[in-house]
């Protein structure tokens, strides 16, 4: 199965179902404050027939919960961010990032321990 495309404001309701979940609509509209109560609803609908998240019917109250899992949907991100951007090469994008923020002393080294470990793992 193809995973949905998800808007920004959809993202911001899935990642509340990420963090935890069944939850239900007012769970999910307290959690997002800053977003008005029917967006979040119009939002729920959109991601079911998404196909993103599904729901439980308990009385006349349904509990939401995701069907996208998040590392799926943040490789399949990750994968098309460095495609589009970088065609496909990681290298082009780190010396990207690298070369627009300035990294501390401890931002550097904590990038070398990840690399190592990750070199290590292969």
């Amino acid at each position: 199965m193809a995973l949905p495309q998800i808007s920004d404001l959809e993202l911001e309701v899935m990642k509340v179902l990420w963090e935890e979940s069944p939850l239900t609509s007012n769970t999910v509209i307290k959690r997002i404050k800053d977003m008005n109560p029917r967006t979040v609803k119009t939002l729920l609908s959109r991601l079911i027939k998404k196909e993103a998240i599904q729901y439980k019917e308990e009385g006349r109250t349904y509990h939401y919960y995701p069907v996208v899992k998040k590392e799926e949907y943040i490789k399949l991100q990750s994968d098309h961010f460095v495609k589009k951007l970088f065609n496909g090469s990681l290298n082009a994008m780190f010396a990207n990032f690298l070369d627009q923020k300035n990294l501390s002393r401890d931002e550097l080294d904590d990038l070398k321990k990840m690399i190592d470990r990750y070199d290590d793992e292969r």
